[in-house]
């Protein structure tokens, strides 16, 4: 039997980070994103209605990746900031951009993209929708 599951959106991710502090610092300075404490004292990152879930290496909550990695993340996020602006604005926060502003295909279609990487290296694509 073959069910179409009608996936909707995603609710959250998890990334493993070295420090959860230095994490939450950066997102929130850099990204303009929540910190915000949940369950048992856990921490996450917030924006728009999806949520960053950290977990501190060596110290990961059940259950959880296979093999988590500090550092292993690369995920994209939309922003309605012109490209132009989010530059001089990592630049103003002193955040190196690896890449961009290039043009790549996103989920709906053609985005424009710059690349940084947060604390623990993670790749961040942060992108307009063209």
């Amino acid at each position: 039997m073959n069910i179409a599951m009608n996936i909707e959106r995603l609710d959250h991710f998890v990334l493993t980070v070295a420090s959860i502090e230095q994490t939450c610092s950066f997102y929130r300075r850099v990204l303009g994103m929540q910190v915000v404490t949940f369950g048992d004292n856990r921490q996450a990152l917030t924006f728009g209605s999806q949520k960053i879930n950290l977990h501190q290496s060596g110290k990961e909550f059940e259950p959880k990746a296979h093999a988590p990695t500090a550092g292993s993340g690369d995920f994209c996020l939309i922003t309605t900031t012109p490209i132009e602006l989010v530059i001089a604005h990592l630049r103003d926060c002193e955040v190196k951009i690896e890449e961009g502003p290039v043009s790549r295909t996103g989920a709906r279609g053609a985005i424009l993209s710059v690349y940084i990487r947060d604390p623990d290296k993670n790749l961040i694509e942060i992108s307009n929708d063209q």
